[in-house]
């Protein structure tokens, strides 16, 4: 009987706790479940490249802040100085 393989996960959590449970699994089987073990890679591929992105998201959205946070702060500190 083949396994079908689950939709994506659509947030960090969903993902994370896939990434969680997968890796639980693997370090715990006494012997390998190779007739599973494709879907529980492709799961935990899946699941890494959704939480990659939204860490590269809250990563530039971070970057945006604080530079549009500096920017102002510099503006401040030349009007400060005038």
């Amino acid at each position: 009987m083949a396994t079908r393989k689950k939709a994506s996960p659509k947030t960090f959590k969903a993902a994370y706790e896939i990434l969680k449970t997968n890796a639980n699994t693997l370090q715990n089987q006494t012997e390998p479940d190779i007739d599973n073990l494709m879907t529980t890679v492709e799961q935990s591929i899946d699941a890494y490249k959704v939480c990659q992105a939204r860490i590269e998201a809250i990563q530039q959205a971070l970057n945006a802040a604080f530079s549009e946070d500096n920017l102002a702060t510099e503006r401040d500190d030349l009007e400060d100085k005038e």
